[in-house]
C-alpha cells in the first residue's frame, strides 16, 4: 500500500517517486510509435521501461536509457473490451485508475486494485502487486496475454497457455519492454467500505481468518504497538445499486467508525475512498484513496513481505517481538491476504495463498536499513519473500548472501534465467537489482 502524507512533489527524471533513489540511466526517451520504440531497442546498449516511478528500489534502473510510453501509439484505442470474451487490451503505460475508467463504462470490472491507482499497469504486474482478499489474486493474476519488445527488437505476444507466459508475467522488465496487456475482467460490481478501530492483539491471533474472511477485501492498520490494531478496513462486494448490510457493531472487540479515516492518525481522509458505508463503483472503493489527486513524494519509504497463510500468526508474533524497534521509524504497517495465482507465475510470490506485512517507513533511509536485515532475519524461517519494487535488505545489499537466500525461494528461477537469455541474449533489459538476481 502506498499512503500518501503531506510535502512537496518533487518529480524529475533522475528520481524515483518518493526521491529516495536517484536512477543511473543517462537518457529518457519517450517513442511515439512502434518502430521509434524498436529502434530504441535494437540500438542502445543498455534499456528499461520506466513506469510510475513507485518503486522504491532500482528494479527499473538502467545504467543506459529508460523508455517511457506515455506518448506511445500503436494505432489501437488505449484500452479495448473484447464484449464476448470480457478481455481488456490495454495500453502498457497507463495507470490503473486510468484503465477501470474504461472498463466500468464496458459494463465490466477488474477483480483486484492496489490501494493506489496511480501505478502503471505493466510496472505493477511485473514486480506482483497486489490488493486485498481471500479470494482474489494479484494485479498480475488477471493477466492473460502480453505484447513486448524483446532483445532483438521484434514485437512478441504471449498469452495463457503459451510455454513462456508463466515466466513472462512477472518478469521485473528482463525480458523487453512490454507494450500491451491483456487482462480478465468479471461483471461490474459495487463496494461498500467500512471501517472498524481498536482491535486487539487477542482478537487478531484467535480470529486472523474470520476477520479476513469478513468482506471482500480486509486490510488491517497497526504500529505494530502493545494496542493492536487501530483500523480495520472492511470492502464488501454489491450488485449494482444495492445498499448491503450494516457492519457489526462488535467487530471481534472493534468498533465501526463514526467519520472518514485515513490509516495515518490525524492525517485529513479527504483523499480516501469513501467509507461508512457509501456504496460506489468497485473502482472507487478498491483502492484505498481516489485517483483524483497527486500522491506526495518523498515523505515516506515502503517495505513488504510476503508470508505463506500458514505462517501468518507466526509472523505477526515475530513482528510484534520488534514493535520497539519497527515503531519509532513507523508511519503505519498494513495486514492483507492475497489468493494463489491461477496458474504459477514463475517470479510470483504468490504460489499459494499469502498474507502481505507491509510497512510505510517514516523518510529515515539509514535508521530503516539498519533495521531491515533484523526483520528478514526474523521472518526467514517463514518463506516470507520480499516485494519486488520495495526496499529489502536482499535486494539493497552489496551482499550477494541475502539476494540468493530470497532467490532460493523461487524454485524456477533457473528457468526464468533460461528464458531472459533466451529473449535479451545481449543483456540490453538488465539493471539494477534484477541484473544481480539472474547472476545467482
Amino acid at each position: 500500500m502506498t499512503t500518501p502524507t503531506t510535502g512537496r512533489p518533487r518529480r524529475t527524471s533522475a528520481a524515483n517517486w518518493a526521491g529516495n533513489l536517484t536512477y543511473a540511466a543517462t537518457d529518457v526517451v519517450h517513442p511515439r510509435t512502434p518502430e521509434e520504440l524498436a529502434g530504441t531497442v535494437r540500438t542502445a546498449p543498455r534499456v528499461k521501461a520506466l513506469g510510475s516511478r513507485h518503486s522504491f528500489d532500482d528494479v527499473a534502473d538502467t545504467t543506459g536509457t529508460h523508455v517511457v510510453l506515455d506518448a506511445y501509439d500503436d494505432g489501437r484505442p488505449p484500452v479495448e473490451v473484447d464484449p464476448s470474451t470480457g478481455v481488456a487490451s490495454v495500453a502498457a503505460g497507463l495507470r490503473y485508475g486510468d484503465v477501470t475508467r474504461h472498463v466500468q463504462a464496458a459494463g465490466r470490472a477488474l477483480a483486484n486494485l492496489a490501494s493506489l491507482p496511480h501505478i502503471s499497469v505493466a510496472g505493477s504486474v511485473a514486480t506482483a502487486t497486489h490488493g486485498s482478499g481471500d479470494g482474489v489474486g494479484s494485479l498480475a493474476s488477471a493477466v492473460v496475454g502480453l505484447e513486448l519488445v524483446t532483445g532483438d527488437g521484434e514485437l512478441r505476444t504471449l498469452r495463457r497457455g503459451d510455454a513462456d507466459f508463466p515466466g513472462a508475467v512477472v518478469a521485473l522488465g528482463a525480458l523487453g519492454v512490454v507494450t500491451r496487456v491483456e487482462l480478465e475482467t468479471v461483471p461490474t460490481f459495487d463496494v461498500r467500505q467500512d471501517v472498524h478501530l481498536g482491535l486487539p492483539w487477542d482478537a487478531v491471533t484467535a480470529h486472523l481468518d474470520e476477520i479476513t474472511a469478513s468482506a471482500y477485501s480486509v486490510s488491517l492498520f497497526t504500529d505494530w504497538g502493545p494496542d493492536g490494531v487501530q483500523q480495520v478496513w472492511r470492502k464488501t462486494l454489491l450488485a449494482p445499486g444495492e445498499r448491503g448490510e450494516e457492519p457489526p457493531a462488535d467487530l471481534f472487540g472493534a468498533a465501526p467508525a463514526r467519520e472518514q479515516r485515513h490509516p495515518l492518525p490525524g492525517v485529513d481522509p479527504v483523499h480516501c475512498t469513501a467509507q461508512l458505508g457509501r456504496p460506489g463503483p468497485w473502482n472507487e472503493r478498491l483502492p484505498h484513496f481516489r485517483l483524483d489527486f497527486t500522491p506526495s513524494n518523498g515523505d515516506e519509504l515502503q517495505s513488504e513481505y510476503l508470508v505463506p497463510r500458514r505462517h501468518a500468526l507466526a509472523a505477526v508474533e515475530a513482528l510484534r517481538a520488534l514493535g520497539p524497534r519497527i515503531g519509532p521509524l513507523l508511519q503505519v504497517g498494513e495486514i492483507r491476504t492475497v489468493a494463489a495465482d491461477p496458474e504459477p507465475l514463475w517470479l510470483s510470490p504468490f504460489d499459494g495463498p499469502t498474507v502481505g506485512f507491509h510497512l510505510t517507513w517514516k523518510p529515515l533511509p539509514d535508521d530503516v536499513a539498519r533495521l531491515l536485515p533484523d526483520l528478514e532475519s526474523a521472518l526467514a524461517t517463514l518463506g516470507a519473500r520480499p516485494h519486488w519494487g520495495k526496499l529489502s535488505h536482499a535486494v539493497t545489499s552489496t551482499d550477494p548472501a541475502p539476494l540468493a537466500a530470497v532467490a532460493g525461494r523461487y524454485p524456477r528461477l533457473a528457468d526464468f534465467r533460461a528464458l531472459a537469455d533466451r529473449y535479451d541474449p545481449t543483456g540490453r533489459f538488465r539493471g539494477g537489482f534484477v541484473e544481480r538476481l539472474l547472476r545467482i
